[in-house]
C-alpha cells in the first residue's frame, strides 16, 4: 500500500524533476514511511531552480515520489497563486492508500476537505499548535485574532474526525487537540482486523531522531569563570523562535556584568532586523550570527563549544535543537511553551517573551557551576529517551494501524489498486 503525506515543508525542484531539501526533512526522514509502506507520496510546495548546491540533500527516489504544488509565502501570494494550487491539490488528492496529514499546516487543510467529500480516511501527525502560533507577539498580522480562532478550531475538528492521531508531544498538544482515542494509544494495543473500522488511535513520538554519533559519551564540566558562550538556534523567517527576546536578554546580562557572547545559529528575512536591534543595544560586538548551519557535525560542533542553550520560543512543538543541545550533555534554558517543560525540569524555564526573566535565569545558571553539572547530567539523559531505537517501534505500530485501517476502509467501499 502506497501512503500520501501532506505538509508545509519548502521543496526545491529541478529540471530533471529532482527535488532537494535545504533544511532537512529529505530521504532519510522519510524512509521512516517505507518501514510500513511499500511507497510515499509527498505533498508540498516546491520551487524551481536551474541546480540544487551541493550542500543540499536529495528528496525523492525510486519509492519516494513527489507531487509538486505552486510555491508562495504568505495569504497574497497564495491568492495570486490559487488557480495553479487547486489544480495541483486535486492531482495530489489520493484515489487509493493511506493518508498522513502532517499538521497543524496549510497544504494538509487544503487537502482535507477534497478527502472529507469522499468520506476518505485520513491520520494526523501533530507538529505544532495555531493557538500559540498566533498569540500576541508572534504574528503581526491584522487578522491575526481570526487566524487563531480559526486555525484552533480547525485542528481540532481534524483530530476528532481523523482514523488516527500523533502528536509529538507526550501531553502537551494533547490537551488542546484531543482525540477519540484509545487509551492505551497505538504503541500499547495490538488491534484485531475487524476491530479497526469505527475506532481512533493516538500515540506520540518524536519526529526527531538521533543518531549514536549525535549523543556525548559523559557529561559537560562547566568552567568556573566567563568568558561564556551562548548558543540558540533556529530558523530568523519568522520571529518565532524568540531571538529578539534572546537579545534584550543578553544586553541585560552584558549591563549586569556578565562576560558573554552569544551565538546565534539559522538564517532568514528577519536576520537583517536582528542585527540591526543588537546594534541599537550595543551589543553587536557579543552576538554573533552564523547564518544557515548544515546539520549534523557542523552544529554539535557549534553545540560541544558553547556552554548554555538557549530557547526563547512564543510557539513550539518539540523543539529538534533543543533535544540536539541536550544530547551533547549541554545545560538549556527554554520558554514555557508547547513540549519544552516535558523536556525541562520547572527551574530552566521562563515566561515566553519575557527578557528580564530570561536575563536572570542565564545569569542564575552561569553563576553555578554545579547546577550547570547536574543540568548537563539530567539533559542527557532525557535525550537518551529520543534515540530512534526508543521511538521507532512506537511509530511503525501507528503506521501498521493506518495502513490496516485504510485497507479494511478500501474493501469495505470496493477500492482497490495503486495510483503511480
Amino acid at each position: 500500500m502506497d501512503v500520501t503525506v501532506a505538509l508545509d515543508a519548502r521543496y526545491s525542484i529541478a529540471p530533471d524533476g529532482s527535488v532537494w531539501s535545504q533544511f532537512g526533512m529529505a530521504q532519510q526522514f522519510w524512509e521512516r514511511y517505507l518501514e510500513v509502506f511499500d511507497r510515499i507520496r509527498i505533498v508540498a510546495r516546491a520551487a524551481p531552480v536551474a541546480r540544487a548546491p551541493k550542500s543540499w540533500l536529495p528528496v525523492n527516489g525510486p519509492r519516494i515520489l513527489f507531487q509538486p504544488l505552486p510555491n508562495y509565502c504568505g495569504p497574497w501570494e497564495y491568492l495570486k497563486n490559487y488557480r495553479a494550487f487547486q489544480i495541483a491539490l486535486r492531482a495530489a488528492a489520493p484515489v487509493s492508500g493511506a493518508v498522513v496529514l502532517r499538521g497543524a499546516s496549510h497544504v494538509a487543510n487544503a487537502l482535507e476537505p477534497l478527502l472529507l467529500r469522499r468520506r476518505y480516511p485520513y491520520a494526523l501527525e501533530v507538529l505544532g499548535d495555531p493557538y500559540e502560533v498566533f498569540a500576541p507577539g508572534v504574528v503581526e498580522h491584522p487578522m491575526r485574532m481570526f487566524f487563531r480562532w480559526y486555525f484552533t478550531r480547525r485542528l481540532q475538528k481534524q483530530c476528532l474526525a481523523a482514523a488516527g492521531v500523533a502528536y509529538v508531544t507526550r501531553e502537551s498538544l494533547q490537551h488542546r487537540y484531543p482525540t477519540r482515542a484509545m487509551a492505551e494509544g497505538v504503541s500499547d494495543v495490538d488491534l484485531p482486523e475487524d476491530a479497526l473500522l469505527g475506532h481512533n488511535a493516538s500515540t506520540h513520538y518524536s519526529s526527531i531522531e538521533l543518531d549514536p554519533g549525535g549523543i556525548a559519551d559523559h557529561e559537560r564540566k562547566p568552567r568556573e569563570h566567563g568568558p561564556y558562550r551562548v548558543v540558540s538556534v533556529g530558523s530568523l523567517a519568522q520571529l518565532y523562535k524568540g531571538m529578539d527576546t534572546f537579545i534584550d536578554a543578553v544586553e541585560r546580562c552584558a549591563r549586569a556584568g556578565v562576560d558573554l557572547t552569544a551565538v546565534i545559529v539559522g538564517d532568514g528575512r528577519f536576520r537583517p532586523e536582528l542585527m540591526r536591534h543588537a546594534e541599537r543595544l550595543g551589543v553587536d560586538s557579543r552576538i554573533v550570527f552564523t547564518g544557515q548551519v548544515t546539520a549534523g557535525e557542523p552544529v554539535r560542533r557549534l553545540l560541544d563549544s558553547a556552554d548554555l542553550f538557549v530557547l526563547a520560543s512564543r510557539t513550539e512543538g518539540l523543539p529538534r535543537a533543543m533535544i540536539e543541545a541536550m544530547a551533547r550533555g549541554l545545560p538549556c534554558i527554554g520558554s514555557a511553551v508547547g513540549g519544552i517543560p516535558e523536556l525541562l525540569s520547572a527551574d530552566d524555564l521562563f515566561r515566553p517573551g519575557d527578557a528580564a526573566a530570561l536575563a536572570a535565569k542565564i545569569r542564575e545558571v552561569l553563576s553555578n557551576p554545579e547546577r550547570m553539572a547536574a543540568m548537563s547530567r539530567r539533559n542527557l539523559a532525557t535525550a537518551l529517551d529520543y534515540r530512534d531505537t526508543v521511538l521507532a517501534d512506537r511509530r511503525r505500530r501507528f503506521y501498521r494501524y493506518v495502513r490496516d485501517y485504510t485497507e479494511n476502509w478500501e474493501r469495505t467501499h470496493g477500492i482497490g489498486g495503486v495510483r503511480a
